[in-house]
């Protein structure tokens, strides 16, 4: 009985030890270890928000989401069930998406507390929190972690959407939202969102090629390739602030077909520390997977 307590204590002193052996190992090493295991599918912070996210969300709009609703309601939900099983516990969503009102089912069931559902407000409604408040029942939840005002391209919209704002803020009291912030698709508006102190998320175009990139018209929409350092530098001044950033038009709006600019997209993006994670819409199994090996690739090389 002895021998026993006395093999049981040099066990825990051992166990002792070796720990704080690990301890003081050089911060350099531990974070190199760390670098080094980097996927996909980690969950990461947003910014100061708190809020933890798989590095790599689900999009639930291409083409408005009618590239999803193509698959069908059983298609789509086996298709965000598929992207869960692989560890994406994102999904981006809108008001303005045909799959705005698939997408409670598509989560039923799924543990509510793993899940981060970010969506967007369309226009300037007069009854703005009914709105949002509609937001959460239409997914069939108590809250919304990350909600956006959708598609900003004027560089004054801080001014003009100050009564969307205010109702944001009732909401993020009432528990409603657990964030709030902008997606942009101008320069001007990009930079009116960095500016205001309102913004807590991103939702920022961003890849090398500078398709669909945020670009110096005030207009919502560009089809001619941009210069994306301008993005970079607002981009630098997010983080710079705190906010949680989330890139988006990786995939050049689903345009790269070419798998070596997909590539190179994905490479630029786990390349940028200003990117807490990425939105990618896909359409089958097989797009999850590759953006995950992509990536995956990306983030061990850039260790």
């Amino acid at each position: 009985m002895k021998a026993n307590r006395f093999s049981r204590r040099r066990f825990l002193e051992q166990s002792a030890v070796a720990a704080g052996a690990l301890t003081l190992l050089p911060g350099s090493v531990l974070g190199a270890a760390a670098a080094a295991k980097r996927t996909a599918v980690d969950q990461v912070t947003l910014g100061k928000t708190g809020i933890k996210v798989s590095r790599l969300l689900m999009g639930t709009g291409s083409a408005n989401g009618g590239v999803q609703t193509a698959l069908g309601r059983d298609g789509f939900s086996k298709l965000i069930r598929y992207a869960y099983d692989q560890g994406l516990t994102g999904f981006d969503c809108a008001e303005a998406y045909k799959t705005f009102t698939w997408l409670g089912d598509a989560i039923k069931g799924l543990p509510r507390e793993k899940l981060f559902i970010q969506s967007k407000v369309d226009g300037r409604p007069e009854q703005a929190l009914d709105v949002i408040d509609r937001h959460r029942k239409t997914f069939n939840t108590d809250y919304v972690d990350s909600l956006l005002v959708h598609c900003m391209y004027k560089g004054d919209w801080t001014a003009n959407w100050k009564r969307i704002m205010d109702a944001f803020d009732q909401a993020q009291e009432k528990k409603w939202i657990r964030a709030k912030g902008v997606s942009c698709h101008s320069l001007p508006a990009l930079r009116g969102a960095v500016a205001s102190d309102w913004t807590e998320v991103h939702l920022v175009r961003v890849n090398p090629q500078g398709l669909h990139v945020d670009g110096p018209a005030q207009t919502s929409w560009s089809t001619v390739p941009q210069d994306v350092n301008p993005v970079v530098a607002e981009l630098k001044n997010m983080r710079a602030k705190g906010r949680g950033v989330i890139g988006m038009k990786i995939i050049g709006n689903g345009e790269f077909l070419d798998p070596e600019d997909r590539e190179k997209s994905i490479r630029y993006a786990m390349a940028r520390p200003e990117l807490d994670a990425v939105v990618i819409g896909f359409k089958s199994p097989a797009e999850i997977d590759e953006a995950i090996q992509r990536m995956n690739r990306a983030l061990a090389e850039a260790a």
